[in-house]
């Protein structure tokens, strides 16, 4: 387990990653571009208006190594899953050559209405799978702490994928999770955020991330990453 040194301002923070991201940290020695393929579907591409967090962890990854070029590849498409994902990793993830992979997995497996949760899991892992051919860090992001996703309905669901995830994680090669979905739960239960806060209150739906929880996401992650770099090196 990777220690990170806490912001004593701050009272939640994500969990440290498990792995060192030693292909990541051996990108960032030497002196070509450093790519990172962020995949995912609203969370990772973005949804009504607001700045999703791959962009603003490239801004904070550069800031943190000294203006290094880091590049986060923005592969998000809203709706999709693990499935469709999946089929389009050869042109989005492959090709790009990365040395650092974050999926972020899960929510519409729960959210939309026709998905067999064990068809999901079965894609995850062919997908990591797939990601074993490359010379890279893979990094799993699961579910969002929501009200779409906390309802009697969906609550049984969104415990399947978030155990199937981790699971997945850890018979993998290497392989990370960013527990975001505990990382939002306490940032409403321990430190009192509202919903109106964490998710967008412009969303009808309350599934989408607002400006401030991609904002925190994206430092979040960010400082998660630096700290399994500094393992690594």
């Amino acid at each position: 387990m990777i220690h990170q040194q806490p912001n004593q301002f701050i009272p939640v923070h994500a969990d440290a990653l498990d792995q060192p991201l030693v292909n990541f940290a051996s990108s960032l020695s030497g002196t070509r571009p450093v790519r990172i393929v962020a995949l995912g579907s609203s969370s990772t591409a973005g949804e009504g208006g607001i700045v999703p967090y791959p962009y603003r962890l490239e801004a904070a990854l550069r800031a943190k190594h000294n203006g290094r070029m880091i590049d986060v590849l923005n592969r998000g498409k809203g709706g999709e899953e693990a499935p469709a994902e999946v089929a389009r990793m050869p042109d989005d993830v492959l090709s790009e050559s990365p040395s650092l992979i974050i999926w972020q997995i899960g929510t519409n497996a729960v959210w939309q209405p026709g998905h067999d949760l064990k068809q999901v899991e079965v894609a995850i892992a062919n997908g990591l799978s797939m990601l074993d051919n490359l010379h890279a860090d893979v990094i799993l992001m699961d579910l969002q702490y929501a009200p779409a996703l906390l309802t009697q309905d969906k609550i049984d669901a969104t415990r399947y994928m978030l155990s199937a995830i981790d699971r997945l994680a850890a018979a993998g090669k290497s392989v990370n999770v960013f527990h975001r979905f505990d990382m939002m739960r306490k940032w409403h239960e321990l430190e009192g955020n509202s919903f109106d806060r964490i998710i967008d209150p412009n969303d009808e739906m309350r599934l989408h991330q607002s400006d401030w929880s991609a904002q925190r996401i994206g430092y979040e992650l960010g400082e998660a990453i630096a700290a399994a770099v500094a393992l690594a090196a």
